[in-house]
């Protein structure tokens, strides 16, 4: 269990947690195309698999594959089950 408001890269969640992306530390070009897939800084996510290779992850009603090294760049904060609204 991480401490409430604790930020950690994106592929340290485990398999079935949802967060809040904090914030995407990347260049420009890089920025632009997660945000174009809905992962920017507010949105919420869930990592539906995780088996070692690239991340299986929910935003919204979308699913999409993210590689580990894109997806290290990305910092969230977990949210309680209760509270997500995906």
């Amino acid at each position: 269990m991480t401490p409430e408001g604790a930020t950690m890269p994106l592929p340290m969640l485990p398999e079935g947690a949802q967060a809040q992306i904090v914030e995407v530390r990347a260049g420009r070009r890089l920025k632009e195309r997660l945000a174009g897939l809905g992962l920017h800084a507010g949105a919420q996510v869930r990592i539906l698999r995780d088996n070692g290779g690239p991340l299986l992850l929910a935003i919204g009603n979308t699913r999409l594959a993210l590689g580990r090294g894109m997806a290290h760049k990305i910092l969230v904060q977990p949210v309680p089950t209760e509270v997500s609204r995906l």
